[in-house]
């Protein structure tokens, strides 16, 4: 129990509990939209305008309608189309489209900061297509798009908070709740934001390690 309030080990396990679901939700966004930002960042890369294009259009939707939109409307017409899938569901899904929506502009920008010399010099050397790619054009875009990724991966960590209105009981829900319950909203958001800070500071630590590793490599 901290002194002078009301906030003791009963709430910091809710809270605990809220922090588990929201490590949980942006794993599997993170996880699925990574997997479908590389496909679509390499096809857009590499694919003709007749299907870059359309292909864009489609992602610009997903990166200029406000992520709490989505998740409201698609946890709505899941209703109305009677799709028996719960709101955790629907918020990995939507966030996973919302992920690989701007995941795919830095495959792409990645693959495109590839020297043009670079893959002439593959191709020179005997190195098929596909060897081109896998060999010499995905190792330097993962370098190039790795910075951004992580910051990704931190965005939709805290863009997990938005789920709380379609009723999943993540990090700032709980919060909220606790607030309401003992009415001390500057502990129990100090405590919150700890919180959130011990969750990301692992994976911008990872990813800056990586980053210098790689640059060793040089």
């Amino acid at each position: 129990m901290l002194d002078g309030s009301d906030f003791g080990l009963q709430e910091l396990l809710l809270m605990a509990r809220g922090a588990g679901m929201t490590l949980m939700i942006t794993f599997w966004a993170v996880l699925g939209g990574t997997l479908m930002g590389v496909v679509i960042g390499l096809v857009r890369s590499m694919a003709p305008w007749w299907i870059n294009w359309p292909l864009g259009a489609v992602l610009d939707i997903f990166r200029s309608v406000p992520l709490l939109i989505q998740l409201v409307l698609v946890n709505s017409f899941k209703s109305i189309i009677g799709l028996d899938v719960s709101a955790f569901v629907v918020s990995c899904v939507v966030l996973a489209f919302y992920t690989s929506s701007y995941c795919s502009e830095i495959v792409r920008a990645g693959v495109q900061a590839v020297p043009q010399t670079t893959r002439r010099a593959a191709r020179s050397l005997g190195l098929s297509y596909w060897q081109d790619v896998r060999v010499i054009v995905f190792p330097i875009a993962l370098r190039v798009s790795l910075p951004s990724w992580t910051g990704l991966t931190l965005g939709v960590m805290k863009d997990s908070a938005l789920v709380m209105w379609i009723g999943i009981a993540e990090l700032l829900r709980t919060s909220q709740v606790i607030i309401t319950r003992i009415q001390e909203p500057l502990l129990v958001l100090s405590v919150c934001g700890l919180l959130y800070f011990l969750m990301s500071y692992p994976i911008s630590r990872l990813g800056a390690r990586l980053e210098t590793k790689w640059r060793d490599l040089d």
